[in-house]
């Protein structure tokens, strides 16, 4: 009996050690799981990265603005914060989990990692190509869009062979997932369902308060059409608003993150006060838009025959708030919305140009950068002016050229859908050079002063690398890259390696941007997917004279980052 009480007693001693050793082991698992970013590989120049973006306050004039107005303010601003979380969602599956890891830690390292994943809005820095800066993993090209494994190959095949599904696959309002061995389009009002009914909730109290009518239809309006995933309705009140002062545009709508279809759109929001005074000293562009249409120089075969939006509202405005794709990594200093063609054909479009915004980025940035890459001369005539209206110029520009083509099957559609992912480096520097181009008809014509002109050439150049740091990642620093690339191959552009500087070529600057705008301008109007990827092939690459000016603007910010007074 005392031998059994024995083997009894040591079977238990086993169990007991057993159950320790299992349970710590299951803590130590538990431990592991929660530990922070800390097995993760993180880049060592994390304070450098940072360095790149100057913190700024975007203010604006408070006292411009009734008790209303900052009523309904304080409820765009909670809409729009409620932008981030859906964006976070898109822009990378795994985005939101590393930033709350990143909160929990207790690293003081982790802090400056944590500060750069939400100016990114993921571990990958846009400003380098979208390397990861936490971690190794690649940044799937159809960010969080599409199903992680997923292929531009396999997607075209299965939309060619279910032709039926081809309108919700394609749709700019879809994410694309795997269900039972077949690829579903799942619509964004079901899938960010709890993200936007908060929003929705917010746009319906805002458009409570206000007594402007015009405001209250369109907020009611963009409400509806968010839970409904319909924006036609809310799209045509936006352009249509009128006398308020306080503003938002809040949806889905550019499709850069896309960068494996081009097609699926981003959500962002912008909250914003209308400067009238402002606003009535620039709508003269609108009347010149035809003309400038009509004055591009290509076939009429390569340009519609008039510009979309002839009497669409040109916006002045201060920045008060942004939210989702527009504030990731690059700043936007202005818009032009809605991007739905039945709406730009009906309506025209909105014109926005962020007032506080474009300042800041020119006293911080552009002027610091002229007085590195550009000759003492022409660096002189540099100016905001000339800052200014370029930024006017490139959006309206967007209405330029061919608004609808004729695709390959013989169908009428959008030069987006025809040049895919290669859309958005191509549009944005069509915008750029037929801004440009158009300089000489508005100084003919009076509307810019003929002593401005050189103003404006100088100052576009001086751009240029002020947007190249963006990387050729980003659609806007592509276009850039491409638009310098050839104008130095038509030596418009000199690189003077005694000053080591920039100058312009005088003698060929206008006949180089004429034809940096036929060649974009008619691979938009032929809607050549191939002559697309030829032309970013050829000018979309970094040689030793670029990386020598960008190396010089090592310690100048690349970009600002907006502090937000709401």
């Amino acid at each position: 009996m005392t031998g059994q009480k024995r083997i009894i007693t040591k079977s238990l001693v086993m169990i007991l050690v057993a159950a320790l050793v299992l349970l710590s082991g299951c803590q130590a698992k538990k431990e592991k799981e929660e530990s922070p970013v800390s097995p993760m590989s993180k880049t060592p120049d994390i304070k450098e990265r940072l360095a790149k973006f100057t913190p700024t306050e975007m203010t604006f004039p408070m006292d411009i603005l009734s008790t209303e107005d900052r009523q309904v303010l304080e409820k765009l601003v909670a809409a729009a914060r409620g932008i981030d979380t859906i964006f976070w969602k898109q822009a990378y599956s795994e985005g939101l989990a590393l930033k709350a890891r990143l909160e929990k830690s207790t690293e003081p390292a982790d802090q400056d990692y944590l500060h750069f994943l939400k100016i990114n809005f993921g571990p990958f820095d846009r400003q380098d190509g979208n390397k990861p800066f936490l971690g190794t993993a690649a940044k799937p090209a159809g960010a969080g869009f599409y199903s992680p494994e997923l292929t531009k190959q396999e997607f075209e095949e299965y939309v060619k062979a279910h032709p039926e599904a081809k309108e919700a696959l394609e749709s700019s309002y879809t994410v694309i997932k795997r269900k039972d061995g077949q690829l579903a389009a799942v619509p964004y009002n079901e899938e960010y369902a709890a993200d936007l009914a908060p929003i929705a909730q917010a746009l319906k109290e805002a458009a409570a308060i206000t007594t402007n009518a015009s405001l209250k239809a369109y907020l009611e309006a963009r409400a509806e059409g968010l839970l409904a995933n319909d924006y036609y309705k809310s799209d045509c009140l936006w352009i249509d608003l009128k006398d308020n002062r306080v503003e938002t545009v809040i949806g889905p709508f550019e499709v850069y993150e896309d960068g494996l279809m081009g097609l699926k759109a981003s959500y962002e929001s912008f909250v914003y006060i209308n400067d009238f005074d402002e606003m009535k000293n620039i709508k003269g562009y609108i009347g010149f838009l035809d003309e400038m249409q009509k004055n591009l120089p290509v076939d009429a075969k390569y340009k519609s025959a008039k510009a979309a939006g002839l009497e669409s509202p040109l916006n002045v405005v201060y920045e008060v708030f942004t939210a989702g794709d527009t504030k990731a990594g690059v700043q936007t200093i202005a818009f032009v919305l809605p991007n739905d063609e039945k709406v730009r054909e009906e309506k025209g479009t909105k014109k926005v140009f962020l007032k506080n915004a474009i300042e800041a980025k020119f006293n911080k940035i552009l002027r610091p950068i002229s007085e590195r890459v550009l000759d003492a001369e022409d660096q002189k005539k540099v100016s905001f002016y000339a800052y200014f209206n370029e930024t006017i110029l490139h959006e309206i520009c967007h209405a330029l050229g061919a608004n609808f083509i004729t695709l390959p099957d013989g169908s009428k559609g959008s030069v987006n859908k025809a040049l895919k992912e290669h859309y958005s480096a191509i549009e944005e520097s069509k915008a750029d050079v037929t801004g440009i181009y158009s300089i000489p008809l508005l100084v003919e014509r009076g509307w810019i002063p003929k002593d401005k002109a050189t103003e404006l050439y100088t100052t576009y150049v001086a751009g240029i690398f002020r947007s190249i740091r963006f990387g050729a990642n980003e659609a806007h620093g592509m276009g850039f890259l491409m638009q310098f690339n050839f104008l130095r191959e038509k030596q418009a552009i000199i690189y003077d390696q005694a000053t080591d500087k920039l100058k312009i070529n005088w003698d060929k600057i206008r006949d180089g941007i004429k034809e940096l705008a036929v060649a974009l301008l008619t691979i938009e109007g032929k809607g050549s997917y191939d002559d697309a990827a030829a032309f970013i092939k050829t000018y979309g690459r970094m040689d030793e004279v670029t990386l020598k000016m960008i190396q010089k603007l090592k310690d100048i910010p690349v970009d600002i980052e907006p502090v937000f007074l709401y």
